[in-house]
């Protein structure tokens, strides 16, 4: 580990008025100069500079000035309890205008290449200054060639979380609602090129509504990220006022966004009280859903369809939407029958060996419903003091955090799991994600904006009891289409690709889950949902649990079938053709289950081509590359010993072909169409 030291311009970093200053942690460095401005640098050799400029990093910008460079008047070297650390402070004075800048750089000891920034402003002129926004940790990152991105915020167009930044491109990452239901995601943004990437976020245990925009302007090479608090109504900042901001962190890494974003993950556990949930063996067994007979769906279709999905070697079966009177009322409609054919519905899954789970979108309740004339202290409401929407179910948000929110979900899920008989709940909506602050005065918050920090503690509950009743409960965390907020991952033990729309999405998601959380089960949501409708070996590859909605032996005849989804002519009938590739597939994942192998983080998903991703389990190796077509060109096996002999083998062919690679010279010269699946074992 290399130690973290903090230098000065000759040597006298300590004196008051000093002009310069700078702090290492391994592999970054963040230069000072006299103005506060600061140079962001890799200090591994094979990485290029970011930027051969300092910039400023920080600003504040009112309707009056905007300011980004203070005179530096004093730097201190000390030490924090969690690492060395700098503070500078530096003074602004101009027109009447003053602002003092106090800012502690800090090196975290044990996370190498980090950086912690914490930062406060005191008004110390004549003259207060209405705040239109405060910017913090402002990057920029030249390149010739195309730079990629982690971009981890949500809104309704579902866009893939990792982009390239072209010439012309801007993405705002708002974490607080963008659209109607959709809102949150991870305070945490990257980019990088080919030799090597910046990463810049917040430290805070709370979710903070900032943007993290990243753009890049025609024509002038550089890619640029910031955090921004924006004040629509503008902040008043007042003489002798202190202005407090998000702490926040700077990284540089090597290849794409997994090991800053591990990194950054693994931080929050060691300092910020966030404690990742474990993934019980259950939750990595394949799932069988019965979204394909929909809405309408009868008990009959679900327990006719059991024997199949045993035969086929599925182990959970989702009972999905369409079981309750409404959001809200989440007693069984006339045509499901009473609470009594839910619970003979979970003992005919029991009695085949196999497990079950429930769909349920919580925290929602339609307009009418017998639950919110009951209770309508229940609701979220706005700033106008109207009930929230969520257009997704035609329903209204209830508050996350009022106490009889809070009651009536627990019990709810002790009648799920404790009274129906359900193994795990699906959780499911994009308004899970996030919420509008809350102005209902039974929820007793002070300021509104507690209901979007203190969200993640309604699934706490929701956990927490599931776990109560049943030790091995799966509770799945399914915000459809969206970045998952980071803060509700310590109470899900099973995420999932949430209605992606591509395999790449499939795949993608799964590596970013891998680095947040290792040890949770990632459900690659169902195969229908992947490119061509069947593309199993995505999910299998990367260590997805597999999952499927076929329906058998016919469809619901209120479904429509042969329409398009995700531009592919889609029927759920499990026909015999394909019965025998699923057979084959689900076989394959059974008797390999990668999905509790350990990842490894191997490939670049923005530059290395084919796309490439590594598991180890068991002392093997298995790989897995994806390319529209691949011609036979050399491709690299990374991770292997250099000193051994491997024998390669292609364990999803029929023919399970072997040949053998030295470690090395550990490339291979494969020929395929989508995608090649090897297993590497020792000779």
């Amino acid at each position: 580990m290399k130690k973290s030291i903090i230098l000065g311009l000759a040597g006298a970093l300590l004196m008051a008025g000093c002009s310069s200053g700078e702090i290492t942690n391994g592999d970054i460095t963040l230069r000072l100069n006299g103005k506060m401005q600061s140079r962001v640098i890799s200090n591994e050799k094979s990485t290029k500079a970011f930027h051969n400029d300092y910039i400023s990093a920080d600003a504040i910008v009112a309707e009056e000035v905007t300011i980004d460079t203070w005179s530096v008047k004093k730097s201190t070297k000390h030490t924090t309890d969690k690492g060395e650390a700098i503070t500078l402070k530096g003074e602004y004075k101009k027109n009447g205008f003053g602002v003092e800048k106090i800012q502690t750089i800090i090196a975290p000891e044990g996370f190498d290449g980090m950086l912690l920034v914490e930062t406060q402003y005191i008004n110390t002129g004549k003259k207060p200054l209405r705040i239109k926004s405060v910017e913090q940790n402002r990057t920029l990152v030249d390149s010739d060639e195309v730079i990629w991105s982690f971009q981890p915020t949500s809104t309704s167009a579902r866009a893939n979380w990792i982009l390239p930044v072209e010439d012309g491109f801007y993405q705002k990452n708002y974490l607080g609602m963008n659209n109607c239901d959709y809102g949150g995601g991870i305070p945490f943004v990257t980019l990088w090129r080919r030799d090597g990437g910046v990463s810049v976020g917040l430290v805070e245990p709370v979710l903070k509504t900032i943007n993290m925009p990243i753009e890049r302007i025609s024509g002038e090479g550089a890619a640029k990220m910031k955090l921004e608090r924006e004040y629509e109504d503008r902040l008043v900042f007042a003489v002798g006022d202190t202005l407090t901001l998000d702490r926040s962190f700077i990284c540089v890494s090597k290849g794409d966004y997994f090991e800053p974003l591990a990194q950054f993950s693994n931080y929050m556990y060691t300092h910020e009280g966030i404690v990742p949930a474990e993934s019980e063996p259950e939750a990595f067994e394949p799932v069988w859903c019965a979204w394909g007979y929909e809405r309408t769906f009868t008990i009959e279709e679900v327990v006719g369809t059991l024997d199949k999905v045993k035969e086929v070697g599925f182990k959970w079966v989702d009972v999905d939407d369409g079981f309750q009177i409404a959001e809200g009322d989440w007693e069984t409609n006339k045509r499901i029958g009473g609470d009594h054919r839910m619970r003979y519905l979970t003992k005919e899954i029991h009695k085949r060996g196999l497990k079950a789970k429930l769909w349920w979108a919580p925290i929602a309740a339609d307009p009418g419903t017998k639950v919110l004339r009951e209770h309508p202290e229940m609701k979220l409401l706005t700033h106008e003091w109207v009930p929230e929407y969520i257009s997704w179910w035609d329903s209204f948000y209830l508050s996350p955090v009022n106490p009889h929110t809070n009651k009536y979900t627990t019990d709810l899920v002790k009648k799920f799991l404790g009274d129906w008989g359900f193994d795990g709940l699906k959780l499911d909506g994009q308004h899970l994600n996030l919420c509008e602050p809350d102005y209902n005065s039974h929820s007793g918050l002070e300021p509104p904006a507690e209901a979007q920090e203190r969200m993640p503690e309604i699934f706490k509950a929701i956990y927490d009891t599931a776990r109560e009743i049943k030790d091995y409960a799966v509770v799945q965390f399914c915000p459809c289409g969206c970045a998952v907020n980071f803060f509700h991952t310590p109470y899900m033990n099973q995420a999932v690709a949430s209605d992606p729309t591509s395999s790449a999405q499939i795949r993608m998601k799964r590596k970013a889950y891998a680095a947040i959380n290792p040890n949770m089960a990632y459900y690659a949501d169902h195969v229908e949902l992947s490119d061509g409708a069947m593309d199993f070996a995505t999910q299998l590859g990367i260590g997805g649990v597999l999952g499927s909605k076929f329906t058998w032996p016919k469809n619901n005849p209120n479904v429509k079938v042969n329409y398009l989804d995700n531009d592919v002519l889609v029927d759920y009938l499990l026909t015999p053709e394909k019965e025998v590739i699923y057979k084959k597939w689900v076989g394959l994942y059974n008797e390999y289950m990668l999905s509790t192998g350990e990842y490894l983080n191997l490939y670049d998903l923005g530059f290395d081509a084919p796309e490439g991703h590594a598991i180890k389990k068991n002392g093997k190796m298995y790989y897995a590359f994806y390319a529209p077509e691949w011609n036979g060109e050399p491709v690299e096996l990374r991770g292997l010993d250099a000193e051994k002999t491997y024998k390669v083998t292609e364990y999803t062919s029929d023919e399970k072909a072997s040949y053998t690679v030295e470690g090395k010279n550990p490339y291979i010269n494969p020929s395929f169409k989508l995608n090649y699946l090897i297993e590497v074992e020792e000779m």
